[in-house]
């Protein structure tokens, strides 16, 4: 008899699971749903997995010189060499070494630059919600005002201001970012601020900070991480603009952007050495995209009702 209300109750446990899955088990379903998400996973996670472990992956140093191998070939082409996989630049360096250990420097930008600009703007559009009128209403027109201005020209104008160097690139991408980041939480918390359990906690005695981090911004989280995502690529793009330009990491470190700028004299006669930056950069951009666009059909509900 104990033994049928043990199969009882396990048939019904495995019912709730088909009913209810778990909150990771369904984020999951829904992400792997789309094909081209998984396939940036795997990219990003090699990317991620190289950048961590950079001193062992590499197979030289980044900035030692082999001046007897300047421009050498891929391994794959005439005149390359099987020692340099994707070959040497102008100055001797091995371009895979310097890919792998730039991963490491871009990854950080694009992840520092996200956090510097998601943190404020949480907070700001978080304060433009609850106080829409005057104090919501400034930092909205300093929004706009911000907006209006082209992204790239900001960013090359607060440089101008900071300087050149690494932390002065993260905090102008940041800065650039910001705008997008206190309109999406303004609009995505004025919508549930209308909705019974806020009320419900207003009712209860929660304060305003209380209703602000703890009731009102949980439900106001997956958009927010699909948008950081895919302003994620956008950093690294940002980043590696403005190491062309010449106002970011600043040579002999490698970074994706500056290994562009320092090979644009070579475009002609030495292909790979701004090909294979510039495709790395590509490729990378391209898969957290796919990311993105997985996480918006595991996270929007709209997208799971269809389904």
């Amino acid at each position: 008899m104990a033994t049928t209300n043990n199969l009882k109750a396990t048939t019904a446990e495995e019912q709730a699971a088909l009913v209810f899955p778990s909150p990771m088990k369904e984020f999951w379903q829904g992400f792997s749903h789309n094909r081209g998400a998984v396939i940036g996973l795997v990219f990003m996670t090699i990317v991620v997995f190289c950048a961590l472990f950079a001193p062992w992956v590499a197979p030289y140093d980044p900035i030692e010189q082999y001046r007897e191998h300047m421009l050498t070939p891929p391994a794959w082409a005439d005149g390359g060499m099987s020692q340099y996989l994707l070959g040497t630049d102008e100055l001797g360096r091995d371009i895979l070494s310097r890919l792998i250990h730039g991963a490491r420097l871009s990854l950080m930008i694009g992840l520092m630059s996200v956090l510097m600009a998601m943190i404020p703007g949480v907070i700001l559009g978080l304060v433009a919600a609850f106080f829409p009128r005057v104090v919501g209403s400034l930092i909205m027109r300093l929004m706009d005002i911000m907006m209006a201005l082209p992204s790239l020209l900001l960013a090359v104008a607060i440089m101008a201001i900071l300087g050149p160097g690494l932390i002065n690139a993260m905090i102008a991408i940041a800065v650039v970012a910001l705008p997008a980041y206190v309109r999406l939480t303004r609009a995505s918390a004025m919508s549930e601020l209308n909705r019974d359990y806020v009320t419900a906690s207003r009712v209860a005695g929660a304060g305003t900070l209380r209703l602000m981090f703890v009731t009102v911004l949980p439900n106001c989280m997956a958009p927010l991480i699909v948008h950081a995502t895919m302003s994620f690529s956008s950093a690294i793009l940002e980043a590696a603009a403005l190491g062309f330009l010449g106002l970011g990491v600043q040579p002999p470190t490698p970074e994706w952007g500056t290994m562009l700028a320092s090979a644009r004299d070579y475009i002609e006669r030495a292909w790979w050495v701004v090909t294979l930056p510039g495709l790395t950069i590509l490729l990378s951009v391209l898969a957290i995209n796919l990311m993105g666009d997985g996480l918006r059909d595991a996270l929007d509900p709209k997208l799971k009702r269809a389904a």
